[in-house]
């Protein structure tokens, strides 16, 4: 539809006008549209509320009425067939103001012993990971997460001795 960019008013000495504005852009026609990080986020989250895509991965807002999305909760359930096998793997994933044009922070929160995951933290290491590596910001959340669980089950990590099951970082 046509917007109307003559009735709209900005003002500036008003505070909290700006802090909206960052969050959203105004087009040459007068229209308001969310900034790509929100609109993919949200896009994300309801893609992962409908339960589509790869169900041996999950994410989700640490909490639902976080306006920002910056903490997310991720899943993992560990490859058939190597010693991450029924395992199930917690990670916090913190979302930077530039995505998706910069990937998302991801951290192990249940212990994991591989190669792209710093031992002390649970810091994944994004040069060792194809997904944070090769980032583009048509990736998301799924996309880090699908690329871990492979790296779980690749031969550098399918056979290494995992800690304890329940332990955290």
């Amino acid at each position: 539809g046509l917007v109307d960019s003559s009735d709209s008013t900005e003002d500036r000495s008003n505070p909290t006008n700006t802090t909206v504005e960052r969050k959203m852009q105004r087009l040459p026609s007068g229209e308001v549209v969310i900034t790509p990080r929100n609109f993919k986020l949200l896009e994300e989250l309801e893609h992962s509320e409908k339960g589509l895509g790869d169900m041996s991965i999950s994410y989700g807002l640490v909490d639902s009425s976080d306006i920002f999305m910056g903490e997310w909760n991720g899943g993992i359930l560990g490859p058939h067939g190597t010693q991450h096998d029924s395992r199930f793997y917690e990670l916090r994933i913190t979302i930077p103001e530039a995505y998706p044009s910069t990937p998302p922070k991801v951290r192990f929160v249940s212990k994991i012993n591989i190669n792209c995951v710093d031992s002390k933290s649970g810091e994944v290491i994004y040069s060792k990971v194809p997904a944070t590596k090769n980032w583009n910001r048509n990736m998301g959340m799924e996309q880090v997460l699908i690329s871990l669980r492979a790296e779980m089950a690749s031969s550098e990590n399918r056979r290494t001795r995992q800690p304890q099951e329940g332990l955290t970082f």
